[in-house]
């Protein structure tokens, strides 16, 4: 195999174009992701797929991967070099072309191949790329497969094998699209944009959502890996604001915004408001458990504490469970509690039976909100938002910080809430450190510190059930914290 990579090759040199480039920050909590050609090149791709190739025999797996891959101007030759590295380690490669993230997921169900890697660098920006990897669907890889990974790539543990192949499989696209839309028909009249951010969801939402019966307004669904106006990113205020003003201009119901993989949906309603994908979430919620006794659902950490204090969700009988964010971590633990569905505030929701196969796929969780309005027609979806009680939410926030710092940053921050006893003026109720830091005080006003798992950066959200007064003091208490860490930098955005 290739000679074992290094971190510090410089581009437009020999040693660049001869040996791989690797840089170990890239190996995160559940995903690859480096900025290509700064932090690898294309032989360290080629040395990734080796190394997942070993990986997959070591794990006993058969040796079938599916590979596709997302619409950037330099996907596609990552995918080359990363289907080089699997086959010289003895992989049979299905290669489904150009994909969204779920599409590549269903085509395990669909091809029966036990492993997956969708090279995508998701809703970050141009630049970036990685790859998203799994043995055992639905899931994909967490920590320790992705530490075993790293451990083989890094230190040159490649095994070469035969029996590699190559194929490259058509239809796929139609029978993903076909497969979401089966036995789903919205009887309610109903005008909904399909926001693609010019991402690679452009090739599949709105055909998908046409076919469900309900009149289709695509925006900025021309594929296009500049992204001339955001990027693809339906956390993202100025894809949010475009998605307002889109529902305003054509008088729609709602917009459906998904990120650049295809594997979020973000939400606007018909008056022009952003709904967080976790406030969508606790809709979701209400409507599945009001047709399912002893519903279960598991949420990220960033997530709202309706979850837990919502009257409708305790009436119904649904119990929920707040874990570790991380599209990965999420899956996973949904799986291992047989939830109905999984949440984050990110935008990935995680449908299992009878309404989905367990992974985050943007399209179904679309089709999802569709099916609640057409169950509540006396309803718009402002109106169903309005149903909630009231809480006063932050969009994520996140300052920079470098890889090789974030966590320890973290561990201290954490450190510091764990001793605290009193904030904003209130007694502290609840520390919960599963995932960095959320602190809860006594009514309920909450903040989050973590680590982001796939950039250089910490994620801050906070949320008061009382007055904005109370969840800016939290964010002023924990601003105030961060600003004693100078390795912190400025915010991507804020209150």
């Amino acid at each position: 195999m290739l000679p074992k990579p290094l971190a510090d090759l410089a581009p437009n040199t020999f040693e660049y174009e001869t040996l791989p480039k690797v840089k170990a920050t890239g190996f995160r909590e559940y995903d690859a992701r480096w900025l290509f050609e700064k932090e690898i090149n294309l032989l360290g791709i080629q040395s990734l797929g080796a190394g997942l190739g070993t990986l997959i025999h070591e794990l006993g797996k058969r040796p079938d991967i599916v590979v596709g891959h997302d619409f950037r101007s330099y996907s596609a030759s990552i995918k080359q070099a990363l289907i080089v590295g699997l086959m010289g380690a003895g992989v049979r490669v299905h290669d489904i072309g150009l994909a969204v993230s779920p599409m590549a997921y269903f085509a395990q169900f669909d091809l029966d191949v036990p492993c997956v890697a969708m090279v995508t660098a998701s809703h970050n920006e141009n630049g970036w790329t990685g790859v998203k990897m799994g043995v055992d669907a639905p899931l994909t890889f967490g920590p320790d497969e992705m530490g075993r990974l790293k451990e083989i790539v890094l230190s040159g543990q490649t095994k070469a094998r035969e029996g590699g192949g190559y194929r490259y499989v058509e239809g796929v696209r139609e029978r993903y699209i076909a497969d979401l839309v089966k036995d789903v028909k919205i009887a309610r009249p109903l005008k909904v944009i399909a926001a693609c951010g010019n991402g690679t969801a452009g090739a599949f939402a709105p055909e998908a959502l046409s076919r469900l019966g309900v009149e289709v307004i695509p925006m900025d669904d021309e594929l296009d890996h500049t992204f001339p106006k955001y990027n693809p990113n339906p956390e993202d205020m100025k894809m949010l604001h475009a998605m307002r003003d889109a529902v305003l201009t054509h008088k729609a119901d709602l917009a459906l915004g998904f990120d650049g993989d295809g594997d979020r949906c973000g939400v606007v309603d018909n008056r022009g408001e952003e709904i967080f994908a976790d406030k969508i979430g606790v809709m979701l919620a209400r409507d599945l458990s009001s047709r399912h006794d002893n519903a279960v659902f598991v949420v990220d950490v960033k997530s709202t504490g309706l979850f837990t204090a919502d009257p409708v969700l305790q009436k119904q009988g649904a119990t929920t469970h707040y874990w570790k964010t991380g599209h990965s971590y999420i899956k996973r633990h949904t799986t291992d509690l047989n939830a109905m569905a999984g949440f984050e505030k990110s935008g990935h929701f995680f449908f299992r039976e009878p309404y989905g196969r367990g992974y985050d796929d943007g399209l179904v969780a679309a089709i999802a909100i569709l099916k609640m309005l057409d169950n509540n027609p006396e309803k718009s979806l402002a109106e169903l938002r309005e149903d909630l009680p009231t809480t006063y939410q932050s969009p994520t926030m996140s300052p920079h910080c470098d890889d090789d710092k974030k966590y320890g940053i973290v561990e201290k921050i954490v450190t510091h809430f764990e001793g605290q006893k009193e904030l904003i003026g209130q007694k502290v109720s609840d520390v919960n450190t599963v995932n960095g830091v959320r602190v809860t005080v006594e009514d309920g006003t909450w903040g989050l510190v973590r680590a982001s798992s796939n950039k250089p950066e910490l994620v801050v959200v906070v949320e008061s059930p009382v007055s904005e007064e109370n969840r800016n003091k939290m964010f002023a208490e924990i601003e105030q914290v961060m600003a004693g860490y100078p390795e912190i930098g400025a915010f991507n955005q804020k209150l």
